[in-house]
């Protein structure tokens, strides 16, 4: 278990189970372990009939800035995007409670694509999305070149993970990416309200229906097996190598 991942059960939400990414010194920048460990509590999570909905939290003014520098470039050096990854790409796709999310400030990379597998996203009105993958010679994950253009258009899709644009929490909310925007002191008080308010439907009417809302999910995972097969290859390609230099030359 990774000390920077929390697994909470609020008092205030009965049957909510939070994964909070608490590494706030790298702005929840996310390592393999963590991927693990939110591999687990999901996990978890979907064994436990006490858990009626899990929730993505952030730290206060960062939800995550993506992936960690020195576990992504470790991946880079053996050309794959990683077994933890996958793993956790597999489980949220997979995950068979409602899924919701509460993001303030930063959400880059995973830290974006992540909430396009949540039911349901509040967002602070501080809060920016933004994708860099092709800006690193990469290509777009966890399903997102499928699930995006499905939520916001062709357009706002390509803007966001090909051109990388960075998305407002009003433009966000506007292209569907997001459900709601919030200022940031109530921003967990409503996330938890809303996780707290599903746990308490009835259980087996509300997997019915995200189920019939979620009905592409063998298409999900397949995507997500044929992105993870184009990272690889572009981890070894000259312009994704000279992308990561100039990437590392800037920090």
């Amino acid at each position: 278990m990774s000390p920077h991942i929390r697994i909470e059960r609020p008092a205030a939400a009965p049957g909510v189970q939070v994964i909070r990414l608490d590494r706030p010194e790298k702005k929840n920048a996310i390592t393999r372990a963590m991927y693990a460990a939110m591999t687990g509590a999901l996990t978890a999570g979907d064994d436990d009939e006490a858990v009626r909905a899990t929730v993505f939290l952030g730290m206060e003014g960062c939800f995550s800035a993506g992936n960690d520098l020195a576990d992504f470039m470790a991946a880079a050096e053996d050309g794959v995007m990683g077994a933890e990854v996958l793993a956790f790409l597999h489980a949220l796709a997979a995950h068979r409670k409602p899924l919701l999310s509460g993001v303030d400030g930063l959400a880059i990379g995973i830290g974006t694509t992540i909430h396009l597998h949540c039911d349901l996203t509040y967002a602070s009105d501080r809060a920016v999305f933004r994708t860099p993958f092709v800006d690193l010679g990469l290509v777009p994950e966890a399903a997102s070149s499928l699930l995006a253009p499905r939520v916001m258009g062709h357009q706002r899709a390509f803007a966001l993970l090909a051109a990388g644009e960075t998305f407002s929490a009003a433009a966000a909310r506007e292209a569907g990416l997001i459900y709601a925007v919030v200022a940031p002191d109530m921003l967990e008080e409503a996330t938890l309200a809303a996780a707290a308010g599903l746990a308490a439907r009835p259980a087996a009417a509300l997997a019915i229906a995200r189920d019939l809302l979620r009905d592409e999910r063998q298409a999900v995972a397949d995507r997500i097996d044929l992105e993870a097969a184009h990272f690889a290859r572009q981890l070894q390609s000259p312009e994704a190598r000279a992308a990561l230099a100039a990437f590392l030359d800037r920090r």
